[in-house]
């Protein structure tokens, strides 16, 4: 699949889950407002706060795709992250904020209109639409993931496009959200106590502040510069070291320009034997090749130099290995 077809598809699941959030935020409102059922309300809570999630999603794909230009040479791609930890943030306050609030009050107030009816449909045709949105979601979860030779969850877990991730996440927490409303008021329906639907509403709301937080800290370690996973490192490293005039990649650092783009920047000891004309041509073939095996790798740096024991380099090499043992295997 390429660049462009993965960010095709990106584009196409963002719009299609902010469609489908949209009309469902609307149906619960209506459902909210005649029911008086603080889940119900919570769930349009929820609701809104995805489709304006969906609104910065969009836009962080739009803007992290602008070609880069003189002030901003390495691209826009991290502004993408910027707009995903906003979309974050909203889900936080005004998702989770909502309705553990509104689920407290109705605790403590225990009123209800008793008109169930309306709510148990519109919850009925929520879960359609979103199981709609989340296949197609889990559908371009696993075509990346095969495409990066990584399991499903370990893609989720280490991609850098976190608009999918978002998508994804979010439409679970959809789905298991529409559960606890249609549990609490089921329960209240039968027992005609409101506690029941207060503790759904208060469920629902620390069900989005596990998503916020999840995909806030993402986005935020993505911002400060996050280097690619082991396993890639570990092979871009092969590469590196396979050039016939390389002696030995004494330090190799890399750091994710955005959901498709990588830098990759390496200390390399070439044989002593090379000639000035021997080092361009092995930093050309290091880009080609590391380019045509990963497209998304969009700047190569080598820096010719003479490692010597105990130098910062190879300090800063120990480092970056270790960090890396403790990530596993998985796209960037």
């Amino acid at each position: 699949m390429s660049e462009g077809e993965v960010k095709a598809e990106s584009v196409g699941t963002v719009v299609v889950a902010g469609a489908a959030n949209l009309a469902i935020a609307v149906a619960k409102l209506v459902a909210g407002l005649i029911s008086g059922s603080a889940a119900m309300l919570s769930e349009a809570a929820h609701s809104v706060a995805d489709t304006t999630t969906e609104v910065l999603l969009y836009l962080a794909l739009r803007r992290g795709a602008r070609p880069a230009d003189t002030r901003h040479p390495f691209g826009y791609g991290k502004e993408s992250y910027v707009w995903a930890f906003l979309a974050a943030l909203f889900t936080f306050v005004a998702g989770a904020g909502f309705a553990i609030t509104h689920g407290v009050t109705t605790i403590l107030v225990h009123r209800h209109s008793g008109d169930y009816l309306v709510s148990y449909v519109v919850l009925g045709m929520s879960f359609v639409i979103e199981s709609v949105s989340l296949t197609r979601a889990v559908r371009q979860v696993r075509k990346e993931s095969r495409r990066w030779r990584t399991t499903p969850r370990r893609f989720l877990r280490l991609t850098a496009d976190t608009t999918v991730k978002a998508v994804f996440l979010e439409d679970s927490a959809a789905l298991v959200g529409l559960l606890l409303a249609a549990v609490g008021l089921g329960l209240s329906h039968l027992t005609g106590d409101e506690l029941w639907d207060g503790l759904a509403s208060i469920g629902i709301g620390l069900l989005l502040l596990v998503v916020a937080v999840i995909l806030a800290w993402s986005n935020l370690s993505l911002l400060v510069g996050r280097a690619v996973p082991g396993r890639l490192h570990r092979e871009i490293e092969r590469e590196l070291a396979g050039l016939p005039t390389v002696d030995r990649v004494d330090t190799l650092m890399t750091m994710l320009l955005g959901p498709e783009e990588i830098l990759v920047a390496a200390k390399v000891d070439f044989h002593d034997q090379a000639t000035g004309a021997d080092i361009e041509a092995a930093a050309d073939e290091a880009e080609r090749r590391l380019t045509d095996r990963y497209p998304e790798i969009r700047f190569v740096f080598l820096d010719p130099t003479r490692s010597m024991p105990g130098t910062d380099a190879r300090r800063a090499r120990r480092i970056q290995d270790q960090e890396q043992d403790h990530r596993r295997p998985g796209p960037p």
